[in-house]
């Protein structure tokens, strides 16, 4: 789940604001703007750097040869992200950029070239696998990213069900970029595979049904969008 920096306590969120504002400071500057003594805020530190929000750097100062380096803080990139970000609205405009200037087939051939490039990236890690295997496999590498994946068997067509869709906010306003999940799939899988619910329809969820009885041959396979997309 995703955090920001309204959900932290207030000195810890005056710790993040004044490193994002300077980039770097000392026990001693954050003592002083907090009005803090130095424990607490080296107990509010502490736990930033358990976290991973922010890094500890020591540095000489200038011109001096001996005794113990400064200590300053700084946010790491994860705390860089506790900050508003506009990426999904960045990757709608996009997508409508290639769209409207473009063309939909050049909108096509793009989504084609980040599905290849995903299959590139995945492919070696089902290499010598069964087919059962590859799913299992498939399904833990999306686990990564979704730990609300689940596979059930359905006759012929295995179900990979998404309950936690990581670019929900752009896929559904812009439903063509998932067409790059469902060729992946078929590409890695050699199964066509397709959408029987979708979060854009209101189901909640995508189901990923693989067509286990249409094989596909991937060697000549070509990029589909989806159908509505």
């Amino acid at each position: 789940m995703s955090i920001n920096i309204n959900q932290f306590p207030s000195a810890r969120r005056e710790i993040l604001d004044y490193l994002k504002q300077y980039r770097q400071a000392t026990v001693a500057d954050l003592s002083s703007h907090l009005q803090m003594t130095g424990e607490a805020v080296r107990q509010h530190l502490l736990q930033l750097i358990q976290d991973r929000y922010i890094e500890r750097q020591s540095e000489r100062t200038l011109g001096a040869s001996a005794g113990r380096p400064t200590l300053s803080y700084r946010l790491t990139s994860e705390g860089e992200h506790l900050f508003p970000k506009s990426y999904d609205q960045l990757s709608i405009e996009l997508i409508d950029t290639v769209m409207l200037q473009l063309g939909e087939e050049s909108l096509k051939q793009v989504l084609s070239s980040m599905t290849e490039s995903r299959v590139k990236q995945l492919e070696f890690r089902l290499q010598g696998l069964s087919f059962p295997e590859r799913v299992a496999a498939l399904k833990d590498i999306y686990m990564e990213n979704d730990s609300f994946i689940e596979i059930e068997q359905n006759g012929e067509e295995i179900l990979l069900i998404e309950r936690n869709c990581p670019f929900a906010n752009v896929a559904m306003k812009r439903p063509a970029l998932c067409s790059v999940t469902v060729n992946v799939l078929t590409m890695l899988l050699g199964f066509h595979v397709v959408r029987k619910e979708t979060f854009q329809s209101g189901d909640g969820r995508c189901v990923f049904s693989i067509l286990t009885n249409k094989p596909v041959d991937t060697r000549s396979y070509s990029f589909l969008l989806e159908k509505g997309s």
